[in-house]
C-alpha cells in the first residue's frame, strides 16, 4: 500500500506499541480511530493528534463493542484499509506453583481471551469492512497486522499464559492470510522482544539494564517507536503476506 490516505484503527492504540504506532500512522497521513479502553488516555491522545483521529472506548474481547468502533472507522471520509492489532495484557504464574498449587484458570481464560481472541475479533471485523472497498494495486484492499510476542516461540518459565495466547497469534496468521486472499486483504504479525513499554518502564533501573545487556545487538531495550516502523514498513510492501517478523535484537530467551 503506497498511500496512507486511507483511515486505520489501532486496538491497544492509546499507550505503548499501540500510541507508537497511532502517531506515525497519523503523521503519514492517515485518518486513525483509536481502540482503547483506556478512556482518558485515548480521548487526550485523540485530541492532541487531531485531524481526523478519534477515539472509541473498545473491548475487544465483546462483539458489540468492536463492532461500533469498526463502524466509526468506516464512517470516515475515506477507506478503511488498515487495521494494527496491539491491545494485550500479561501475566506470570507457573502451570503447578512452588506450593503444588495449579496455575489460575481465569487469568488464562482472560489472557487467552484479550490477547488471541481479541486480535481475531478486530481481524476478522476490520477485514470484512475492507473486502467492500475498491481495490487498489495488484487488487490489494487492506492490511492487517499482528502483534505476537517471541514468548510465542521462547516462553519462559511463568509464562504459559501469555506465551499460549501469543502463540495462536502466530499459528492464526498464515490461514486467515490464506483465507482473505480471495478479498485482496493482507496479514501479517510482528512478535516483538523486550520492548521499553510502560510494563518495562515499571522496573528499577538495573533490572531494565540486566535484560538490555542480555540481548545481542543492538544492546537496548527495543522503543515502541521500532515497532511503529516496522508496522509501516509492513503496510508499504505489498508482497508481504502471511507472515511472523521477529523484532528483537536476536534474543532469544532462556527458560528464566
Amino acid at each position: 500500500m503506497k498511500s496512507f490516505d486511507v483511515a486505520a484503527v489501532v486496538s491497544g492504540g492509546a499507550s505503548g506499541l499501540g500510541e507508537a504506532t497511532t502517531r506515525e500512522l497519523v503523521a503519514r497521513g492517515a485518518a486513525v480511530t483509536i481502540l482503547d479502553l483506556q478512556e482518558d488516555r485515548g480521548r487526550a491522545l485523540a485530541e492532541e493528534l487531531g485531524g481526523h483521529t478519534t477515539f472509541v472506548r473498545t473491548d475487544v474481547t465483546d462483539d458489540a463493542s468492536t463492532r461500533a468502533a469498526i463502524e466509526e472507522a468506516t464512517g470516515k471520509d475515506r477507506p478503511l484499509r488498515i487495521a494494527v492489532n496491539c491491545a494485550g495484557i500479561g501475566w506470570a504464574q507457573r502451570t503447578v506453583g512452588r506450593d503444588n498449587s495449579p496455575h489460575d484458570l481465569d487469568p488464562f481464560v482472560k489472557l487467552v481471551m484479550v490477547n488471541l481472541v481479541g486480535t481475531f475479533n478486530v481481524l476478522r471485523l476490520a477485514a470484512a469492512a475492507m473486502a467492500e472497498t475498491e481495490p487498489l494495486e495488484d487488487g490489494e484492499r487492506g492490511v492487517v497486522v499482528n502483534t505476537a510476542s517471541i514468548a510465542a516461540y521462547d516462553g519462559q518459565i511463568g509464562q504459559i499464559a501469555y506465551a499460549a495466547s501469543k502463540g495462536g497469534i502466530v499459528g492464526l496468521t498464515l490461514p486467515a492470510a490464506r483465507d482473505l486472499s480471495n478479498v485482496g486483504v493482507r496479514v501479517c504479525t510482528i512478535a516483538p522482544g523486550l520492548v521499553d513499554t510502560p510494563l518495562l518502564g515499571s522496573l528499577p533501573a538495573e533490572a531494565r539494564q540486566a535484560l538490555a545487556a542480555g540481548i545481542p545487538f543492538p544492546k537496548r531495550l527495543g522503543r515502541p517507536a521500532d515497532f511503529a516502523q516496522l508496522a509501516l514498513d509492513v503496510i508499504e510492501h505489498g508482497y508481504l503476506n502471511g507472515e511472523v517478523i521477529r523484532m528483537d535484537g536476536a534474543l532469544r530467551m532462556a527458560p528464566r
